[in-house]
């Protein structure tokens, strides 16, 4: 996933997501306003020039990544002159290229690729550039910025940046505030960059140690047993980072069977059944930091942007970004009715 994360985010303060952003692009504003700077168009919901999307993302074998494919498909049929061409998606990097290599010779007019490896794919990126097919690289960042004409994606750093600022202050005042991590997969650079950044928001408060840390799989089962092992190991602790709801689903199960219930728990990735348990208020989980499936969506956005030779209303550059990073908000009981149509199953 993204290695370009912004390491500038202040907790607690507004920030312009993806969605929004491209809310600009595709609204009904008058002509005169829905402009760039000069004579370049932006792009609005009024139907132009037919556009063929090819999509390619990996095998939606998680929530999010099924959440990623359905943003894409909706996004699509929003659009009278959109045609989206969808692989079915693959874990193996050898069989994504395939299908990337059968989009090109289709002759596409713009591809958007979620890379199951984001190195593995970079060459079949440059393929597609160097045919004329611009390429919108979604998330999952390719080796090289040659392979691409614009990457969107989330925030991993922001996710953990946020989590850490939000226990932080829940534990304020707090006299040795004791905290545990439950990450993800430990070789994916995703999970680095959110202990990274949960790491450094929490040095902004001394009295809070993390003393535990386990790394699950982003599975159900995993996030039971590793946090089954945390519980085992820590006889009291304050706040609980979980980097994947996904999981949180398993490690709620262990906390319950433990009886736990003396900390507060911040999930990551922004899940209905997450969502739901926040809304509720009956468990330990207390807010969930977002990695927005919605990015699909925006990536649909730029594709037909770019395949009609639009730019974004709102900007002053008569081109769409070359990077645009989602913003990771925190998703509390006090703001969940704005979120909760966002959650993904």
């Amino acid at each position: 996933m993204s290695e370009t994360s912004r390491r500038g985010l202040l907790f607690g303060t507004a920030a312009v997501s993806a969605g929004a952003f491209l809310t600009a692009c595709t609204s009904n504003e008058p002509k005169a306003q829905a402009t760039a700077q000069g004579n370049q168009p932006a792009a609005d919901d009024k139907p132009g020039r037919p556009v063929t999307i090819g999509f390619a993302g990996p095998q939606a074998d998680h929530g999010w990544l099924n959440a990623i494919n359905v943003n894409a498909k909706s996004r699509a049929e929003k659009y009278s002159e959109v045609t989206l061409e969808i692989t079915e998606g693959s874990n193996d990097t050898a069989a994504q290229i395939g299908q990337v290599k059968t989009l090109i010779n289709k002759k596409v007019d713009v591809l958007v690729i979620l890379p199951a490896d984001g190195k593995a794919l970079t060459q079949v990126g440059l393929e597609a550039m160097r045919a004329g097919i611009p390429v919108v690289n979604l998330d999952r960042i390719f080796a090289s910025p040659q392979a691409y004409r614009c990457w969107v994606g989330g925030d991993n750093y922001g996710m953990g940046l946020n989590a850490g600022h939000y226990i932080g202050e829940q534990l304020k005042g707090k006299a040795n505030a004791k905290v545990v991590e439950l990450a993800g997969i430990d070789n994916l650079e995703l999970t680095k960059q959110r202990s990274q950044g949960f790491a450094d928001a929490l040095k902004n408060y001394p009295d809070i140690k993390l003393v535990a840390r386990q790394a699950a799989e982003f599975t159900v089962e995993s996030g039971q047993a590793k946090m089954a092992q945390l519980l085992q190991a820590q006889e009291q602790f304050d706040a609980l980072w979980n980097h994947d709801d996904d999981q949180g689903v398993g490690a709620l199960r262990a906390i319950q069977q433990a009886g736990r219930d003396e900390f507060i728990m911040v999930g990551g990735a922004g899940a209905k059944s997450a969502m739901d348990a926040i809304k509720a208020d009956d468990s330990v989980l207390k807010a969930t930091v977002l990695y927005p499936p919605t990015m699909a969506a925006s990536a649909i956005d730029l594709a037909r942007a770019l395949g009609q030779g639009k730019g974004v209303s709102g900007l002053s550059e008569m081109e769409i970004p070359t990077s645009l990073t989602l913003y990771s908000a925190v998703v509390t009981k006090d703001n969940i009715d704005q979120y909760l149509p966002t959650g993904f199953s």
